[in-house]
């Protein structure tokens, strides 16, 4: 999957995608993908690095 494939892509805070490029560059897009679909989930426009927290505990990273 590629960052092309989203279409409604949403904001991430700065230190949001400081803790994404945290995770390995070969489980970054997969992570960035399900980290979207919670915050959809929740209808919120933006992802926060307590979703990213929240993301890591669910998914067991």
């Amino acid at each position: 999957m590629r960052e092309s494939d989203f279409t409604d892509m949403l904001r991430w805070t700065a230190t949001a995608e400081a803790k994404l490029r945290n995770i390995p560059y070969f489980a970054r897009t997969q992570a960035r993908y399900r980290i979207e679909a919670l915050a959809r989930e929740a209808e919120l426009e933006v992802v926060t690095s307590e979703l990213v927290e929240q993301a890591r505990l669910e998914f067991g990273q």
